[in-house]
């Protein structure tokens, strides 16, 4: 059980509950720190002193004053007001994501909201009912206001959810899971709205793959290297010492222990006339551990994002203040998931290169054209080099990184946004084009490990190789294999391969 008290989550644990293998729950001290701050504003409305967001207007409309009688037609007027997102509703695992963060941001105390608030979101992942989002919209400050304000629309008892397999109106899911209706409150509005927990819950659970793919490719890129009969020593723990980057240790080590024991290499390490491989395989520490070390970054912003109170204003109980400010810009978020992206596509591009290498009779003197017995009459691999191709050049448009944009929202209050959802949607598009060419890859390395044998590769090598082989056949005759790279894309998002990573 994880027990919500506005702390730092992990990856890993936003990952657990948003498919859905956590319960959650309130902390006791997060629900007193939340009856602190409301009571600071219960006291602001009872002393009639104007504060923005508990008795004003919202953005550009903050200078508009509104009467007590109004102040809860405020609140409900805004959320259903920035319920216009457009495009295909997010993931479950996303959606549940993001009603965990929400939760997490109030259960920080900061908000003003009642605990109830956070009580209904943790009651709505507890029973399944996961709000139907709309992924287009937000521009990342204020904050992502139109995903949430469907999150908030849903918890209300209006828009849609999914529920047991079906999408329906919210009241009916809520009324079906036994879950009251959120009645909203001065600010709760507000405290529902503000904030990055769309982009958070989006890139967050795309750099959880992306972590995973960023292993993996040592895994493919071993393979090939076997198959390629390259030559390990440009992994050698005294080159990595020299320049002591963590990931391109970690990559040298990895590389060292899944090529450990390879019969590949015993049989050409005296009378190999090559003295160096390429760069796509003697580099792979340099360039797969600078990805690694990339998204540490980005996993280390999001994980701070996490605990972090991101809405505005925000209530501080112990002095009886309101102070508004900007923790809903995105630009921390959209900055680590562009330079994500970045790394990712290199990791796409380093990877689409050894596949060449692999297929190339113009690159590769040792193995068939293309990989086929019978080049000419069969293509056979010619066209997975083209598809990894194809995908590369995707993931470098996408690669564009969303945060140098900016366009001025709300009559110009908000002059400077951050994109952070578009990054945020971007990276999960590249981490699906990463996890496509690993598996071709994947696919290819072993194809190419078949004109080695009866040599066996290294023991991880060849925990992989069968892993793939329990897919996919060799490639005796021309076929389509579009169905053969789903299979292994599909299990690289298993666990299959968790033990070599």
């Amino acid at each position: 059980m994880l027990k919500l008290r506005g702390q730092k989550l992990t990856l890993e644990q936003i990952a657990a509950v948003a498919n859905s293998r956590e319960q959650v729950a309130l902390a006791d001290d997060a629900r007193s720190r939340m009856e602190q701050s409301r009571r600071v504003v219960e006291k602001i409305v009872s002393e009639n002193r104007t504060v923005y967001g508990v008795n004003t207007g919202f953005g550009k409309l903050s200078d508009v004053r509104i009467e007590v009688g109004e102040l809860r037609a405020l609140q409900l007027n805004l959320v259903r007001s920035h319920s216009c997102g457009l495009g295909n509703p997010l993931s479950l695992a996303e959606a549940r994501a993001m009603l965990l963060l929400r939760a997490n941001v109030l259960a920080c105390g900061l908000s003003g909201a009642r605990p109830v608030a956070a009580e209904t979101l943790v009651a709505m992942l507890e029973r399944g009912v996961t709000p139907v989002i709309p992924e287009k919209g937000s521009v990342g400050a204020s904050g992502d206001l139109a995903p949430l304000a469907h999150l908030a629309l849903c918890a209300i008892g209006e828009g849609e959810a999914f529920y047991q397999g079906a999408r329906l109106p919210s009241a009916d899911a809520l009324k079906q899971a036994g879950i009251k209706p959120l009645q909203l409150e001065v600010k709760e509005g507000l405290a529902l709205l503000n904030g990055t927990q769309a982009m958070g819950a989006v890139g967050g659970l795309a750099l959880q793959r992306a972590d995973q793919l960023a292993r993996l490719a040592d895994v493919a890129g071993a393979m090939s290297l076997e198959a390629l009969k390259g030559t390990p020593v440009a992994f050698d723990e005294r080159i990595h010492a020299a320049r002591p980057h963590p990931g391109q240790r970690e990559v040298a080590n990895h590389l060292r222990q899944l090529l450990e024991g390879s019969e590949i290499r015993a049989s050409h390490l005296q009378n190999d006339p090559r003295v160096q491989d390429a760069y796509s395989l003697r580099c792979m520490p340099q360039v797969h551990g600078a990805v690694r070390d990339t998204l540490q970054y980005a996993r280390a912003v999001v994980e701070t994002e996490t605990g972090s109170a991101t809405d505005n204003p925000l209530v501080f109980a112990e002095t009886e203040e309101v102070l508004s400010g900007g923790n809903f810009h995105g630009a921390p978020l959209g900055l680590a998931f562009d330079y994500a992206a970045i790394a990712l596509t290199d990791l796409i591009s380093i990877t689409e290169r050894r596949i060449d290498r692999l297929v190339n009779p113009d690159a590769n003197e040792d193995l068939p054209p293309f990989l086929t017995k019978h080049a000419g009459i069969a293509s056979g691999f010619m066209m997975l080099q083209v598809t990894a191709v194809a995908l590369l050049s995707e993931a470098k448009i996408l690669a564009h990184p969303a945060s140098a944009d900016n366009v001025p929202t709300d009559g110009g209050k908000e002059d400077h946004v951050s994109m952070g959802m578009t990054a945020a949607t971007k990276l999960r598009s590249i981490v699906d084009l990463a996890e496509q060419v690993i598996a071709i890859e994947l696919i290819t390395a072993a194809e190419g490990l078949e004109h080695r044998r009866p040599l066996a590769p290294g023991r991880g090598v060849k925990r992989a190789y069968e892993i793939v082989r329990a897919l996919v056949e060799p490639l005796n005759d021309d076929r389509s294999m579009s169905a053969d790279i789903q299979k292994v894309i599909e299990k690289i998002r298993s666990d299959e391969f968790d033990a070599l990573l």
